[in-house]
């Protein structure tokens, strides 16, 4: 009987110095080389024996993250090529999407590395300096977070959910000074049993503060050359599964509500059958941990680990 497989791709904040070095000898690291040529610049450099605030630059967060996962589903698919496994959907965490598509045939390597390396000079872009910020609030119910973004946004200075990471961590993200006004009335009306960790990121993703990011975006896709998805894949904006052959503008439409939209990692999760497999293809164990908190009755294994790719084996032996 054939293993059900869900992939999972990470987002931004997963990038690290020196991400890929234990799979160097791999045919597949040749990846890296290509994202250099078609960026016209030494991504790989920046990777291997960069700086860290180079690496964290989001139009070199993204391209860097999504080479990675690739070269990692490339390896996966070299392990399954004689197994009996399907891959039932693929889904990414925010840029993650891009990296989930790619898999799904939707972009070519080349062509979904210089997309999200645009999209991050976008996102850069849409905001100017320390006027944002995003806020991770632990152990608060969601209500009262949806409520208080209500309660604390003004004209001008807005707040909104950014990310349902797992049900004891959503992300608020918008204006620096209504994410404070937030983060304060959550506090009180969670009588102090809610945490707020200041995220260290350079603009406020998933807002509405990203519409001249995604008027971009929209310019940009509307001649890109995308395809068809020949995998299943779910949304971040609607936690749906669209299937195989999902019409390219929806695709698209979809990529560009992102932007503004809040990502439905958790409500995404919860639909996922308890038999699937899920791994988690790219740097770090982020997403592991999460759907861990989610549902722990899902198997999960993090393929950028020293033993990741030798308990997949053994499981699908």
């Amino acid at each position: 009987m054939a293993k059900s497989i869900t992939l999972l791709f990470p987002g931004q904040g997963s990038q690290a110095i020196g991400m890929g070095n234990r799979f160097a000898t791999n045919r597949h690291y040749h990846l890296f080389k290509k994202a250099n040529e078609r960026l016209n610049y030494d991504l790989h450099q920046i990777i291997t024996s960069g700086k860290e605030d180079d690496l964290k630059m989001t139009f070199n967060a993204q391209p860097a993250i999504l080479s990675y996962s690739i070269i990692l589903y490339q390896m996966f698919l070299e392990t399954i090529s004689s197994k009996s496994v399907t891959i039932d959907r693929v889904l990414g965490h925010s840029l993650g999407e891009y990296s989930a598509l790619c898999a799904a045939g939707t972009l070519t390597f080349e062509d979904a590395v210089w997309a999200v390396h645009m999209r991050g000079k976008f996102m850069q872009e849409a905001v100017p300096a320390n006027t944002g910020s995003m806020v991770a609030i632990m152990k608060a119910p969601e209500e009262i977070v949806k409520q208080a973004c209500i309660n604390a946004s003004k004209n001008g200075s807005q707040v909104m959910p950014a990310n349902f990471n797992e049900p004891n961590q959503i992300v608020i993200s918008g204006h620096l000074a209504a994410c404070q006004r937030a983060t304060k009335l959550i506090i009180e009306k969670t009588e102090g049993k809610a945490k707020a960790i200041p995220l260290k990121v350079s603009a406020p993703f998933h807002s509405n503060y990203m519409k001249p990011a995604a008027i971009k975006l929209k310019e940009f896709l509307s001649d890109y050359p995308l395809k068809s998805n020949s995998i299943p894949y779910m949304a971040n904006i609607d936690a749906n599964e669209y299937k195989p052959g999902t019409d390219v503008q929806t695709i698209k439409n979809n990529l560009i509500q992102q932007m503004t939209a809040s990502v439905l990692w958790t409500q995404s999760i919860l639909k996922l059958p308890e038999n699937t497999i899920c791994l988690e293809v790219g740097p770090g164990k982020v997403l592991s941990g999460l759907v861990s908190k989610i549902n722990p009755k899902l198997k999960v294994i993090a393929l950028d680990t020293d033993g990741g790719f030798n308990e997949f084996k053994e499981m699908i032996a």
